[in-house]
């Protein structure tokens, strides 16, 4: 089953750094909850975010979706999602080989926000097949954060300082941007990598899996120079 190499599923399984303090994961994941509210279809759908993270704000899409699988590789993050949802019916939480059993056109909005970086090629093109197949034919799939070659260490920077300024954490990301420097997730990325894909070869990608593409305006996350593309199944 396609999968987060091992290293990346450990470092999220762990305690981190990323989030620089409890306002900062918080209103990530309030942010990126309000976008995919304004990414639901009419109808009430059937949403599966795949690599959904902590998603500390998942119950505001299940109040307006039919329901919210979250599909995360990290067992710890799993137990943490089923202990702060456990009284809501509308949201359930999965691994990836339980989404990966689930019946054709199972969900109506996919959601992959932030993780198609830490993916080697042979398993993007696995989980493009995936969610292809559990794609309603009207389905969409949104895949976000998509990092161009040319957006490098200080466009992160900036982004992170604005939006921690706009936010209320400002001094919290400057003491986190000294930790990150000298944090694993700093030496996991040096050995591992993270891939980056010019706007045009993403789409090509898109559309060699089968899907009808293109880029949306905003990104899903708050990084501007980053993409979000949006597909559907044909």
């Amino acid at each position: 089953m396609t999968r987060l190499p091992a290293d990346w599923i450990s470092f999220w399984n762990a305690p981190h750094s990323i989030y620089v303090n409890a306002r900062h994961l918080d209103v990530h994941y309030r942010d990126v909850a309000a976008g995919i509210v304004a990414l639901l279809p009419p109808a009430r759908a059937r949403v599966l975010d795949y690599g959904c993270g902590e998603a500390t704000h998942a119950d505001d899409v299940a109040a307006r979706a039919a329901s919210v699988t979250l599909c995360e590789a990290a067992a710890n993050v799993r137990d943490n999602l089923r202990a702060r949802f456990a009284g809501n019916p509308h949201i359930a939480v999965a691994a990836p080989d339980d989404i990966a059993a689930m019946p054709d056109a199972s969900f109506d909005l996919i959601v992959a926000n932030s993780i198609v970086q830490y993916l080697s090629d042979a398993d993007l093109a696995g989980l493009l097949a995936l969610w292809k197949r559990l794609l309603a034919p009207d389905g969409r799939l949104v895949v976000g954060d998509i990092i161009p070659p040319d957006v490098g260490a200080v466009s992160d920077v900036l982004a992170l300082l604005r939006y921690a300024a706009h936010n209320g954490f400002l001094l919290a990301a400057l003491a986190g941007l000294a930790r990150t420097a000298v944090s694993s997730y700093r030496k996991t990325r040096a050995q591992l990598g993270i891939a980056t894909y010019p706007e045009a070869t993403f789409l090509a990608r898109l559309r060699a899996a089968g899907y009808d593409a293109h880029r949306l305006a905003v990104n899903l996350e708050h990084n501007p120079a980053r993409m979000t593309f949006a597909a559907t199944p044909i």
